[in-house]
Parts: structure tokens; C-alpha cells; sequence
């Protein structure tokens, strides 16, 4: 066992070597930490994982070597996950759980913990010591190509879901790595091109759900991002990972790179990321360069080697050589966070769920029924050990009492598209019910191929319209990495959206349809009507290597809320076969002030005749807000369990930090508002009950007052007229009667101040009296001198 204490560590790292530092601070292969024998510093395994864990035998097993490195890192990155199986062939079978696009519909954090647990049990069996997930990057675009990793276009779900999966992992032994720090929200030219966002967006947005993460688990580790930020390399970005990451959220952790994202290994170890994965021979022989010729402070190569240490030390206490998991266990625990996530977006007429008792033919048409997209294309492709078919589950519902066929159709371009439509057409004319299973094409998707497009395939549209022009009951099953559009959506009776269902979703769909399970996954992103009205579409994808976010803090609902565009579906949108009512909300203050928080008490009820969830979604909304804010934001969240006629109260703590924005003049977050009103909702378009919260906001920051700043500026300042007044007194020789009288005249002026005096006052005040003035007044932050 590799034990050591804080002072051990201290003194390992002074016995070691430039090159032992060098190796220490580098990966060794594709997978692994650097071993130092002469020391007896083990080396730790770490792979790809968050939805399932990617164990190469061939890349970890059998070792690696420069030369064959590379082009395994990049087979790896290019993989399709609907691909042929000999993609899996050097891979182990494993548990592959519903992608983060459809877990963040669960709303679920008891669910996301039990997922953590399952993939650290998988991890322990295969002797794997962190996993590189989870990956919470904001779902500002739809059309991003890892956007199907991902939980949310919210913060609060990302940072609450990814808690709950790091501390699964890390309760039971494996360490979590955060990921992709920070705003690497497209795959096009993503090592390269510059996300663009301003502090106050970076803030309140895309850091939130890194910082609500690391508040609450505490991850062992925290992977730097690809992409620049605001012309940075992130893994280089000393403000991201010393001034925010390290001083302000206090985290003590390793920041790892993501694969082969260091463009400068001294600036990124001198910026904060301690360990370049994977191993690079040249980037290790530049560091070392580096080093020698003093370009990196002694101190920071030092406390790296610590840091990593001390990784090391965490991994190997908490081995657990010898666990099994039990996969079969973990194949329902997949069904049942597919089933508890799935959101049924249209249900007209009920159509849904199917009574089998009063069914003749059910007709299943797609090849997604029995080959199911089950997962993205990337790095963090999992080889399922096993595979629900949707076919399958949904026969074994039929029995005797029903007929279920299924009819194959491609998502790929058909040269008889036409004939093959019309001949599913006239087959269906016996059934009582069509199920339509449906997905993007093929390769249009996964890392490194953002999308061009919210269409369905081709085919796959075309099939759906003629079935509904012919008077069809269609039930449509979704499979895609986020939002598509669905022209044909009125014409349809329902439709379910299962996104990456994993590897138990065909159980999963088959229980919905057939009201097994009550539907109760909400939507964790908005659905707009078309790719034009996506946030900041208008600078998508950027150019000249740079991204600018141009929505600003307006990403997914805030910025439909602000501009009024009805998405198709709103952000936490999802229907059930049962109906809630919200019966009453209760607030524990009236006010709220700098320093209070507020707790929150919502009664519901389940209104309807059968057993369901309700995601009960609380959302601030400020009132005369300093800054211009969202019209309303989520900041806490819970799901019930209510049985028919069974009423339920839960509570939330609503803290400070949720009333607030973040003012870049300041440098803090400001409390500013004439009131706020809490709501209960069920969608952030469906809002149940509200309450009203009087504010008692901080006074505002006073201005920065120079020769040259407006005369307004100037009278905004509580104490400007009574030290210009005593200053013109003493410096003129006049009354103070004439000295206010003088004064007066500046006001209304657009010229600066100075600017304006001297037409009454000629050079009998200098500029830099005035300069003196203003200073005393900044310096003893608006105190007026004393006469």
C-alpha cells in the first residue's frame, strides 16, 4: 500500500529528480500516471466513463508505445457509437447507461448517485482508479456535437446531477474528473477556436455549474478544456485555474489536461493544470527545458508534484481489487434511469400509454427498434455487455392477445424512398397503432462534428408525414444527441423523446408505451421551433478562430423568455398519464436582505387516477433589477413520488447567492432588486404559484470619479456637491451660498466636468485641484474631506 503523510509527500518530492519531476507531471502512455520505481510511486489507470467505463485491454493491459499512441487516441475520438461491433473489439463489455442528455431529464440526484455507485463498482472489477467524467459543459447550442454528453442548458441541474454521479464514484473508492473546464460548447476546429465570453456570463452561467459541482463533491479531479477562453488556451487560463478555481471556490484537487490540449506545457503548468495527459515526448522535453532554464518558478513545479502525489495516494488507498460488479444488476438500474427519464413530450387523445386489451395490430416501423441508437460517437463510448431491443420488449408485451410486426426502414438516403414509403403506407392500414422509431442520420453528430442541422433524417420526416396524411394513430420515438425539429408534430398523437437511452432503453420505451411506467422525465434543455431561433445563432460557429457567445447571459430559456419565442417544448417540459395540482407555497420571510436565505414550502397533489412524478421546479424571478436580468431563473428543484389522491409537501432552501447577479464593476455578486417572486412551477412556461419577496438590496457601489467623468456621474456620487462646495469655498474666496450657486451651472452638462467648470471658472481652478478632489473622494470611498 502507497501511504504517505503530508511531510512524506514534501519530502519525496525533494528527492526527486528534473526528469522524475518531469515524468510525475506527464502521463505515461494513454491511460496511466508515470511510475518511479527508484521512489516506489506507483502508477494509477484512468479511463473515459460518465455514462459507462471504456476499458482498452490493448491500450492499458498490453502498455503503449509512441509510436502506436496517437493514431489510438485518434481512432478512439473518431469511433461511431452506432457502429459495427468490431469498434468494441479491444474493449471490455460493460454497462452503458443512458447518455447525460437523457439523465438530466430524470431531474433525479438519488438516481444519478445510484449510477455513480454502479460505475465505481465496474470501475473497482476492472482496476480502474478515476474516470474521466462527468461532463457538464453547458447545452448552449443544440447543435453542438457532445451536447448528447451533457446534462443541461441550466447550471443548477448540471452542477446538481454532476454532484451526485462524482459522489457515487468517490463515495465508493474511484476518483471523478470534471469536465471540460471551460465553455468547450462546439467541436468545430475546437482546440483552436476562441470562446469569447464576457465575466459576467462566465459567472452566472458557464462556471455556475462547476463551482455548485466542486461545492458539493469535491471531485479528485478537474480537466481543463481544449479551447481557448477569451483567447487562452483553458489549460493555460491562469485566471480560470488559479484566480477562480483555486482562490475563490478554495479547491484543493489535481487539474488534469484533456488529451493532448497543452499547447504550451510550461505556461499550462505554471497556469495551474498539474498533469499533461497523455504522455507526449515532446511537450515532456519542452517542460524540462523549460525548467532548467528557470522559465517556471521552482514552488509550482514542486506543489504539482505534491498534488499529484497525493492523487496517487487517494487512488491506491482506496482500491477495492477483487470487487465484482454485477452487470445484471447494473442492466436494471440502466432500464430504470432510462424509463424514470424519458420524456413524453404529446400525448393527444391519450393515445398513450396502449391498452393491450383492446389492440388487434401494433405495427413497430424502423431499424432503431431493433438496432437502437443507444449512445454518442466519441471518446466516451461504451461497449455494451448487453443490449435491450425495443422490438423485443415491446412483443413480449403482445402475448396472445395482439399482433406486433415490425417493418425496417433506413435513416440513410434510399433510392426507392418513395416506393418504400408508400409500401409502409398501405401495411399499416391494418394496424391499430403505428410506432415510428426515428433518429438523426447516421455520422451527422458525436465529438469532433457539430451538426448543421435540427432535421430528423430525411427519410425518416418523409415516412412520418405520409403515415399521418393517411389518416394513421402514430406514436413517434425520438433517438438524438438534443433537440430536432418535427414539422410534422400537429399531425402526430404522441410522441416520446428517449435522446441516448443506453443500453436497458428498449425496456424502457416498451414499459412507457404500455403505462408500465409512468412518464415522468422532464426536459433539462428547450426544444425550439427552428435552428434560427437558437441563442446567439447569429455568430454560430464563429469566425478567424474566435466564438463570440453573443446571447450573453440569455442561454436556452432566458433568452426565449427575453426575446417572447415560444419554443416548441419548453425547458422542463414532460407530460405524464396523471395530472398534479399545486395546492399551496409558503414562505419563511417577507423580505430578503444580504443576509438572509429563504426556505420554500410547496404542497402537491396527484390529481388523477394513477401513480406518477412530479418534478417540482422553483424558479426566482426579479423585479426593477439593478442589471438587466432573465425574466427567471431555476434554482432549486425535487421530484415526488405521489400516489392517486396523495398530497405532498416538500421544502427548499433558497440561498443568498440565488437572488443575486454578478457586477463585473464590483467584482462580486450583488444583491439589487426592488422584489422577487418565487414560483412553483412545472415547466418554466407552466408556472403553478408564486410568492412575492420585498428586497432590501446593498447599496450600489459608488463611482469612480475623474476630471473627465460626466457631470451626471459626478452628481450621482452622495458626497461630490458638499466637497465641491467646501472645495470652492476655500479655493475662490466666495460664499457657500455662491459656491452652490456655482456648482448648479455644471449640471446637465454632457462635456466632462472639468470641461464644463472652466467655462464659469476660466483657469482660476485647475484640472488637477479637481483630480485632488475626486481622489480624496475614491480614496475614502465618498467621505467628503473635512473643512
Amino acid at each position: 500500500m502507497f501511504q504517505l503523510s503530508e511531510d512524506e509527500i514534501s519530502s519525496l518530492v525533494g528527492q526527486m529528480t528534473i526528469g522524475e519531476k518531469v515524468d510525475l507531471l506527464s502521463g505515461r502512455g494513454l491511460w496511466k500516471t508515470a511510475s518511479i520505481e527508484r521512489l516506489a510511486i506507483p502508477s494509477v489507470v484512468m479511463t473515459d466513463g460518465a455514462y459507462g467505463v471504456r476499458y482498452s485491454t490493448t491500450q492499458i493491459d498490453a502498455g503503449d508505445n509512441d509510436e502506436d499512441s496517437l493514431q489510438a487516441f485518434l481512432d478512439l475520438v473518431g469511433q461511431q457509437g452506432d457502429g459495427a461491433g468490431g469498434m468494441f473489439g479491444t474493449t471490455r463489455p460493460a454497462t452503458c447507461f443512458p447518455n447525460g442528455n437523457l439523465l438530466g431529464c430524470s431531474w433525479d440526484t438519488d438516481l444519478a448517485y445510484r449510477m455513480g455507485v454502479a460505475l465505481a463498482a465496474e470501475c473497482q472489477d476492472f482496476g480502474v482508479h478515476l474516470l474521466l467524467g462527468p461532463g457538464i459543459n453547458i447545452r448552449r447550442t443544440p447543435l453542438a456535437g457532445r451536447a448528447y454528453e451533457y446534462y443541461s442548458e441550466d447550471p443548477v441541474i448540471s452542477g446538481e446531477i454532476a454532484a451526485a454521479v462524482i459522489s457515487g464514484l468517490q463515495d465508493h473508492g474511484v476518483g471523478a474528473s470534471l469536465k471540460h473546464f471551460a465553455c468547450n460548447n462546439s467541436e468545430i476546429e475546437r482546440t483552436t477556436t476562441s470562446s469569447d465570453v464576457d465575466e459576467r456570463s462566465l459567472r452566472e452561467i458557464y462556471l455556475a455549474g462547476f463551482e455548485r459541482a466542486i461545492e458539493k463533491s469535491a471531485p479528485w479531479t478537474v480537466m481543463s478544456a481544449y479551447n481557448p477562453l477569451n483567447g487562452t488556451q483553458a489549460a493555460e487560463h491562469h485566471w480560470l485555474l488559479r484566480t477562480v478555481l483555486r482562490e475563490e471556490w478554495g479547491y484543493d484537487g489535481l487539474v488534469v489536461s484533456d488529451w493532448h490540449a497543452i499547447k504550451d506545457r510550461a505556461a499550462a503548468l505554471s497556469a495551474g493544470t498539474e498533469l499533461d495527459m497523455p504522455e507526449s515526448q515532446p511537450r515532456k522535453a519542452r517542460l524540462r527545458a523549460a525548467i532548467e532554464a528557470g522559465d517556471v518558478a521552482t514552488e509550482v513545479i514542486d506543489a504539482a508534484c505534491a498534488r499529484v502525489l497525493a492523487f496517487v495516494l487517494k487512488c491506491k488507498m482506496h482500491e477495492q481489487r477483487g470487487t465484482a460488479a454485477d452487470l445484471d444488476a447494473h442492466h436494471a438500474l440502466s432500464r430504470e434511469i432510462a424509463a424514470e427519464s424519458i420524456v413524453l413530450l404529446r400525448n393527444e387523445g391519450k393515445a398513450l400509454p396502449l391498452d393491450p386489451g383492446r389492440l388487434g395490430e401494433l405495427l413497430i416501423v424502423g431499424d432503431g427498434a431493433v438496432i437502437p441508437v443507444i449512445q454518442g460517437s466519441g471518446s466516451a463510448t461504451t461497449n455494451p455487455y448487453r443490449v435491450d431491443s425495443p422490438f423485443v420488449q415491446i412483443a413480449v408485451r403482445a402475448g396472445d392477445t395482439f399482433k406486433v410486426r415490425h417493418l425496417p426502414f433506413s435513416s440513410t438516403a434510399q433510392v426507392d424512398l418513395s416506393a418504400s414509403i408508400e409500401a409502409i403506407v398501405e401495411t399499416t392500414s391494418r394496424a391499430d397503432v403505428v410506432v415510428v422509431f426515428a433518429e438523426n442520420e447516421k455520422s451527422r453528430h458525436g465529438e469532433g462534428n457539430d451538426r448543421d442541422t435540427l432535421k430528423l433524417a430525411a427519410s425518416h420526416d418523409a415516412l412520418i408525414k405520409a403515415l399521418a396524411s393517411a389518416g394513421r394513430k402514430i406514436v413517434v420515438v425520438l433517438s438524438m444527441p438534443d433537440t430536432v425539429e418535427m414539422p410534422w408534430l400537429q399531425d402526430v398523437d404522441a410522441v416520446l423523446a428517449s435522446f441516448y437511452a443506453g443500453q436497458g432503453g428498449g425496456e424502457a420505451i416498451a414499459r412507457i408505451l404500455f403505462g408500465e411506467q409512468n412518464p415522468c422525465g422532464k426536459l433539462s434543455a428547450s426544444m425550439p421551433a427552428r435552428v434560427s431561433d437558437i441563442p446567439g445563432w447569429h455568430t454560430y460557429p464563429g469566425e478567424h478562430g474566435r466564438h463570440v457567445y453573443s446571447e450573453g447571459i440569455f442561454v436556452g430559456y432566458r433568452f426565449y423568455d427575453l426575446k417572447e419565442i415560444a419554443p416548441v417544448f419548453p425547458f422542463g417540459h414532460g407530460l405524464s398519464y396523471t395530472t398534479f395540482t399545486y395546492e399551496n407555497m409558503e414562505l419563511d420571510k417577507s423580505e430578503i436582505d444580504t443576509d438572509t436565505s429563504c426556505a420554500v414550502r410547496v404542497t402537491v397533489r396527484n390529481s388523477g387516477s394513477v401513480a406518477g412524478k412530479e418534478v417540482v421546479q422553483i424558479y426566482v424571478r426579479p423585479l426593477s433589477p439593478g442589471l438587466k436580468r432573465p425574466i427567471r431563473e431555476l434554482k432549486s428543484f425535487a421530484k415526488l413520488h405521489l400516489q392517486p389522491g396523495e398530497a405532498k409537501t416538500v421544502s427548499f432552501t433558497l440561498r443568498q447567492r440565488d437572488f443575486r447577479y454578478f457586477d463585473t464593476t464590483r467584482s462580486a455578486w450583488v444583491l439589487d432588486a426592488e422584489a422577487f417572486v418565487v414560483e412553483a412551477a412545472a415547466s418554466s412556461r407552466d408556472i403553478r404559484l408564486s410568492a412575492t419577496l420585498s428586497c432590501r438590496p446593498e447599496s450600489s457601489a459608488l463611482p469612480v470619479l475623474s476630471p473627465n467623468s460626466p457631470t451626471a456621474l459626478v452628481f450621482a456620487h452622495p458626497k461630490a456637491e458638499t466637497a465641491l462646495v467646501d472645495f470652492f469655498f476655500a479655493a475662490l474666496s466666495i460664499s457657500s451660498a455662491e459656491a452652490t450657486a456655482l456648482l448648479a451651472k455644471t449640471k446637465g452638462s454632457f462635456l466632462g466636468f472639468y470641461d464644463t467648470l472652466s467655462w464659469y471658472v476660466g483657469d482660476s481652478v485647475k484640472e488637477s485641484d479637481i483630480a485632488g478632489v475626486f481622489a480624496r473622494l475614491n480614496d475614502h470611498h465618498g467621505e467628503a474631506p473635512s473643512r
